[in-house]
């Protein structure tokens, strides 16, 4: 339905064109829009894919902004599943996690789908599920649980929550697959995890929001919580009775490959048919079946005001910036009640509002602009600016949360990699701001970091002789050509990672480290180039 707004706004300035009106055809046409910027391009792309390409950047600025999301938003997904179900089945399935991480990775460096693709990377930062766990062994689950989430990107928030609430991969993460009715003489009741998590961390909170974001406080000025203990049982008591889909068990289900990619099903003896207390007042009435109970509980949580700031800003956070103002929130906020059809829950016109508002890409810069970069997105910005690729065809890098904290449905726990309150100590926790990236910037991880770029951009590249198959190399055969000229090497090299926005003091430590480099060592010159700039403090803040 969102992208239907711009289709008729586009007619209707058409028709306006035309001068139906009889006022004479006088009136001046409107000024030609604002040319964009390569920089201002490039800001765009890194909040809309896994990289600023130059390629891309021109695209942008010929299409314009609204255009090319709804070009994206358009392409076809991208998915997972299918290249692992090509595969030849590899005991213990656990060892299958590296082919479900090399192929997000194909599909986050090469995918058409660009934005798609980024925003399903923050849903799964949202709706997490983890490899490192109960799934470890279940790679085609969470392959299946990923695709999920890219084909739900643009689509409707409460049917993504069915789909996610009902998803074998969610259902063994938060324990609501065979969660059963109470059965005091055996010392069973329900188990709350999924009741918690999904109202906590997929969709309300903890406490009562005004749509702008801020804390809704009582008459006491103390904040107002969302919901108890009863209303976390009685959801508990609704989340009975779901299981594997083809299992012959509900208790101690066999799980298969099919079973653990299709959606759980009923087993109607399993599931409490009492009532239940859910969210603002509401009891769930006693005798219903077990899918009666789960859509009258969705609908609950998806109708909660809270909803649409919560999403607001864990959206704003993860593609745009840290510290959103309350009218911003308050913005999306709108968007997501209302799509303007009267549609709430729209998530491909809340993705477009959060890219669209004027603060995603401020006319003069703030103090709050931008976020931090999270450390995947700085390795694949790199990788995508240098056709990182491999003699395998491989991207072998399913150990990359070790020294990146991050990696694709490898969150250390159901909260994310980071907190989205997390504010470091000092200026910014004082200032009361947030930096939830920062909450991996460990001095360990850091210095991983530093240390892999180091390899990367001086041995993993494609003039090294002894790469092994599987070794994912750079190509900056490019900048060896112009080694020679240092301010034409960190003019392309600036271009291609900074959109050609570099300040002068990296700009001068560059040219002062490059001259002290023979000009005929063009490898080490292009090599200490790139590295530069892909550590330092601007290439990891996103503007």
């Amino acid at each position: 339905m969102h992208r239907l707004v711009s289709i008729s706004a586009s007619l209707m300035l058409g028709l306006a064109g035309c001068g139906g009106s009889g006022s004479g055809g006088d009136t001046p046409p409107p000024p030609p829009p604002i040319p964009i910027t390569k920089a201002e391009a490039f800001q765009f792309l890194n909040q809309t894919t896994f990289g600023a390409l130059e390629a891309e950047a021109n695209r942008v600025i010929a299409m314009r902004h609204e255009a090319w999301i709804d070009d994206q938003m358009m392409k076809p997904a991208s998915l997972n599943l299918p290249f692992l179900r090509l595969l030849p089945i590899v005991q213990p399935l656990g060892l299958m996690n590296a082919d479900r991480v090399d192929i997000w990775f194909r599909n986050a460096l090469h995918g058409d789908d660009q934005l798609r693709q980024r925003v399903a990377f923050a849903l799964s930062e949202i709706f997490v599920v983890s490899q490192l766990g109960a799934l470890n062994d279940a790679p085609f689950s969470t392959a299946s649980y990923y695709d999920l989430l890219v084909e739900n990107a643009f689509g409707n928030y409460r049917d993504l929550i069915q789909k996610v609430t009902l998803h074998p991969a969610m259902g063994v993460y938060l324990s609501m697959l065979s969660n059963e009715k109470p059965d005091v003489a055996n010392n069973i009741r329900p188990d709350e995890n999924y009741a918690r998590e999904l109202m906590q961390l997929f969709s309300i909170g903890l406490v009562e929001l005004n749509q702008d974001g801020s804390r809704r406080l009582d008459d006491q000025g103390r904040v107002i919580p969302t919901y108890d203990q009863s209303i976390i049982e009685g959801f508990a008591h609704i989340y009975t009775g779901w299981t594997y889909a083809n299992t012959t068990q509900f208790r101690d289900p066999q799980r298969s490959l099919q079973g653990e990619i299709q959606p759980m099903v009923l087993w109607p003896a399993y599931h409490d048919t009492g009532a239940k207390k859910v969210l603002n007042g509401v009891t769930i009435p006693a005798g219903q079946s077990g899918a009666q109970d789960l859509s009258d509980a969705l609908n609950n949580i998806f109708n909660h005001p809270n909803v649409g700031p919560f999403i607001a800003i864990r959206l704003i956070h993860r593609l745009v910036t840290s510290n959103p103002s309350p009218g911003y929130i308050a913005r999306v906020a709108a968007v997501f009640n209302d799509n303007g059809f009267g549609e709430r829950g729209d998530l491909g016109a809340v993705v477009k509002a959060i890219l669209l508002d004027g603060e995603a890409r401020p006319a003069s810069r703030m103090d709050l602009d931008g976020k931090i970069k999270e450390p995947l997105l700085r390795l694949t910005q790199l990788w995508r600016a240098y056709d990182a690729q491999s003699r395998s065809g491989r991207y072998a890098y399913d150990f990359a949360y070790f020294f990146l904290g991050q990696g694709p449905l490898q969150a250390p726990h159901v909260f994310n990699f980071f907190s989205p309150f997390y504010a470091p100590p000092g200026e910014i926790r004082d200032s009361s701001l947030v930096a939830p990236e920062l909450e991996i910037a460990t001095e360990y991880l850091n210095t991983f970091m530093t240390n892999f770029m180091f390899g990367q951009t001086f041995g993993l590249n494609s003039t090294n002789q002894n790469l092994r198959d599987d070794d994912v190399y750079i190509d900056f055969e490019s900048e060896m050509l112009i080694a020679a000229n240092i301010d034409q090497l960190i003019g392309t090299v600036a271009g291609k990672l900074l959109g050609g926005e570099i300040s002068d003091t990296l700009r001068n430590e560059i040219a002062g480290m490059l001259a002290l480099v023979p000009e005929t060592e063009t490898v080490l010159r292009a090599a200490e180039t790139i590295y530069f700039i892909v550590t330092s403090p601007e290439y990891a803040y996103q503007r």
